[in-house]
Order: structure tokens, then C-alpha cells, then sequence
């Protein structure tokens, strides 16, 4: 299937899902009081984007959600690059790791309060400690499906340990790093917008859906802004995916991509890993 079928598909699917929501609110089997037709919230939507408040809440979501993703790439890739490339380290922190790892992140929120407050630096905490797992774990995962016989053609030429993580390991492991990113991100949005919710004051885009939801007749209003937060999500990911794609143009899932454009794939790396690491984060995702 090529990327035009894709997006047509894709938009088919909006498409349905608007008219189900719209006969549904239109037809009476949900209050509107609950559930406004689909038209007005996109309307309300449309129309919040002229609002100045409103897009500065969302100015601060954006902020916070890109502080903590940077945060958690600088933590995570070296820390994953030190864990796949030292076993005696790995084995060493690994129950520590297993013990943070499932806890969620939302769970934190009154306990990194208490120690931070209730400002932007506990929203970009939080938002750092969810979005460090995928990361970490799409690092430590990728190193470990780096191409050992170029790792052994550069030791037998005499490159050293250091030489080789930056010549072979960490080129092998890009993509792997970027699909974890890539998680990580619409993990962040998530955060970001959740510990806004259960603050209840300041400035954010969960702010405004939850002072809407306290308002006579709100719902319109938490329903358009959550139609923000999806869309922020969904360009988000589409960015990152085309970045992907322009930056890592060797990995196998996309040379397939290009030969089925051209005519001339052959399928013969279907059997082997994609190079974005299958959007897998081995370490499961906590929110």
C-alpha cells in the first residue's frame, strides 16, 4: 500500500468517525448537555484558534512538553548507549530500572509537588520521567541489533572500543533512538497535559479543559480542547516521522518503501528488523 492509499484511508476513517459523533449528538441518544454534535465542537475548536489566551495556555503546554522530552533524550541516549555497550554496568543497575520502570508517572504528581512545588519544573519532571523509558529502552534494544561483523571488521583494523560506538554502534542505533523519540513525545503531550488537569491552576492546555469542565455547559469546551490535544499530537508524530524518514533513509523498512516507488524492490530485507526498531520500547511504556 502506498502513502496516498494510506492517507486516504486515513482520512476516511476521520470522516466516518465524525459522522458517527455527529448523528449520534444530533440524534438525541446522548444529551447534548454531554455530548455536542461534532460540528459545533470543531466550530468551537476553529474558533478557539483566534483566541490569544487560549493559544498562549497552549504556548505553555508546548513549552513544557519540549523541556522535558530534551531532558529526557539527554538522560536516556547516553545512559542506554552505557547500558547496551557495558554489561557489568546493565546488570548492576537493572533491578533498579525494573523497580522505576512501572511506576506511573501520574501516581508522582502529589509527592514531586511536595518537593518542587506545583509549577513548570513538576510538570517537566514528570514529563522527563515517563519519556525516558522508550528512549532508554530503544538505545540499549538497538545496540544490541548492530551488525556485529562490522563492529568486528573495524576491531580487526585496530579502531578502539570508543572508535567503534561512534563509527558503527551509534549510526546502527539512530533509528532505533529516533522511534523511541518518537514514543516519548506523544507520551510527553500526555503528561502534559494530565498533570495541567490535576493541578487546576496556572496556564496550559489542561488548564483550560479543566476550568472549562467546572463551567454551565462546558462540555463543548473540554470536548474542543480536547480536539486540540489531539491534533497537537497528531502533528507531532507526523513531523517526527517525516524526519525520519529524510534522516534515515538506509534503514531497511524504508529502502523496501523506495523499491516498491520505483518498481525494483525485491523484498529481501523484508525478514529482518525495521531500522526504527518496529516503534518497539522493550521496557513497556508508564504514563
Amino acid at each position: 500500500m502506498n502513502r496516498r492509499q494510506e492517507l486516504a484511508l486515513g482520512g476516511l476513517g476521520v470522516l466516518l468517525a465524525f459522522g458517527i459523533c455527529e448523528a449520534v449528538g444530533r440524534a438525541g441518544v446522548v444529551r447534548r448537555s454531554y455530548l455536542p454534535p461534532a460540528s459545533e465542537v470543531l466550530a468551537r475548536a476553529v474558533e478557539l484558534a483566534g483566541d490569544r489566551a487560549f493559544l498562549d495556555g497552549v504556548g505553555v503546554t508546548l513549552r513544557a512538553w519540549a523541556l522535558g522530552l530534551g531532558l529526557a533524550c539527554a538522560i536516556a541516549v547516553p545512559v542506554g548507549l552505557l547500558l547496551g555497550s557495558v554489561p557489568v554496568v546493565d546488570d548492576a543497575v537493572r533491578a533498579v530500572i525494573e523497580f522505576l520502570r512501572p511506576l506511573p508517572s501520574v501516581a508522582l504528581i502529589p509527592l514531586v509537588s511536595l518537593l518542587l512545588g506545583s509549577g513548570t519544573e513538576t510538570e517537566v519532571a514528570l514529563i522527563t520521567y515517563a519519556s525516558v523509558w522508550p528512549i532508554l529502552f530503544n538505545t540499549v534494544y538497538g545496540l544490541g541489533e548492530t551488525d556485529p561483523l562490522a563492529k568486528d571488521t573495524l576491531r580487526a583494523f585496530g579502531f578502539g572500543r570508543l572508535s567503534v560506538l561512534l563509527r558503527v554502534e551509534l549510526p546502527g542505533t539512530a533509528p532505533f533512538i529516533a522511534a523511541g523519540v518518537r514514543i516519548s513525545a506523544s507520551i510527553a503531550l500526555v503528561l502534559a497535559v494530565a498533570t495541567e488537569l490535576l493541578s487546576g491552576f496556572g496556564q496550559g492546555l489542561g488548564i483550560f479543559i479543566a476550568q472549562a469542565q467546572l463551567a454551565t455547559d462546558g462540555t463543548r469546551d473540554v470536548l474542543a480542547g480536547v480536539v486540540w490535544a489531539g491534533v497537537l499530537g497528531l502533528v507531532i508524530n507526523g513531523v517526527l516521522v517525516w524526519v525520519e524518514r529524510r534522516v534515515f533513509p538506509w534503514t531497511p523498512e524504508r529502502r523496501e518503501r523506495a523499491g516498491e516507488a520505483t518498481g525494483s524492490g525485491d523484498g529481501s530485507d523484508a525478514g529482518r528488523p525495521a531500522g526504527s526498531g518496529g516503534d518497539r520500547a522493550e521496557g513497556g511504556l508508564p504514563t
